[in-house]
This record gives C-alpha cells, sequence and structure tokens, in this order.
C-alpha cells in the first residue's frame, strides 16, 4: 500500500538493478544504500548524471525499499511540486502542502534544474531543506553537477542556507555514459492504411 500512495514514476526494484551497464554505478555503495541504514541515519542521497543513466529509476527502486521498510515515500518531479505549492499558495494550502511534505520519511525530488529558482521556488526549497534537516531525509536527482547548484538556486545567501543542510550529510551518486534507453530496441512503427 505505501508503494501505492508513495507514486513512484517507476515500477523499479534494488533486486533490478543493472550493475554491469557502463554508467559508473558503485555496486557497493549502492548496495550498502539499500540495507535502509542510511534511511534511518537520516542522510540524504544525490543522484546526478546525463539524461537517460537510470537517476530516477534507481531512486524509484530505493523509495521502492523504503515502502518495504514500512517507511513513508513521496515521489515529486521537482517542476511539479513547484507549480503545486504555488497553487497552494494562492489558494491558502500552502502550509498544509509544507505540512504534508515534512511528514514523509522519504521525499525523492526528481529532475531538479537546470532553470534557475524563482525567488518563490528558493523559499519552498528552503522550507522543504529546513523541515526535512536531520529529521526524514531527501532523494534528489538532477542531469546538474552538484557543483553547479549554487548557480540554479540563485540567491547567495538561501543556496548556502539550502546546500549546506541538503549536501553536507549526502550520499553520492555521480553517473556517467549514454543513455540507457539507447540499449532498447526501437518500437516498430503501426503500419498505416
Amino acid at each position: 500500500m505505501k508503494a501505492k500512495t508513495a507514486r513512484l514514476r517507476q515500477s523499479a526494484t534494488i533486486e533490478d538493478v543493472d550493475y554491469r551497464a557502463a554508467r559508473g554505478l558503485d555496486k557497493s555503495m549502492f548496495l550498502k544504500l539499500t540495507s535502509a541504514d542510511w534511511i534511518r541515519r537520516k542522510h540524504n542521497l544525490l543522484i546526478t548524471g546525463p539524461c537517460g543513466v537510470g537517476k530516477s529509476w534507481l531512486a524509484c527502486a530505493l523509495g521502492q525499499k523504503a515502502c518495504r521498510e514500512d517507511m513513508s515515500v513521496a515521489y515529486h518531479r521537482a517542476s511539479r511540486l513547484f507549480t503545486a505549492l504555488a497553487l497552494a499558495r494562492a489558494d491558502g494550502r500552502y502550509a498544509k502542502l509544507l505540512k504534508q511534505i515534512a511528514r514523509v520519511d522519504l521525499l525523492i525530488l526528481d529532475d531538479w534544474g537546470p532553470e534557475t529558482l524563482t525567488s518563490d521556488q528558493r523559499r519552498d526549497l528552503m522550507e522543504i531543506v529546513e523541515d526535512r534537516h536531520e529529521a526524514k531525509f531527501i532523494i534528489v536527482t538532477s542531469q546538474v553537477p552538484v557543483d553547479q547548484w549554487y548557480k540554479i538556486i540563485g540567491n547567495p545567501t538561501l543556496a548556502d542556507a539550502i546546500l549546506d543542510r541538503l549536501v553536507h550529510n549526502a550520499y553520492r551518486i555521480e553517473l556517467t555514459g549514454d543513455s540507457l534507453r539507447k540499449r532498447k530496441p526501437a518500437q516498430p512503427e503501426t503500419a498505416r492504411a
């Protein structure tokens, strides 16, 4: 049931991770993350790399594992979460939505960046990160390397505060390589009548 409420984007499992794929995934570190001990210690996880190397899939596999460990999980694409927060701010549900986000054990913030955040988005991200700091944890996936996140946040003071809380206790997976989607056989076009 927890996996259904998590609304994970992919039906991925840790048992199905392909360690042979040429993407720089450290098998021993990932297996350490599958123990869910890092979750109990409230560490964050940052997964970066180019498009198609499996960032979202790995995050969802870990999210599914957390669900099996009886933890609550919420998956959000970053752009859609910021849109939902803007709508909630406009109709008076903002505090309630922030409370819901703060309550889950694991927040997966998928596909963060590369656009510079607006002032409202910066404040939203600060609220989310502050609510979760040393209490709950976050998995962030991004095509943008962590050393460029400061620029994406935009405001130096908020960037310092957000990244200090998000990055200092985080495990990092930095994937490389070509898109794994290229390995899948192309679907034949349907015949036109």
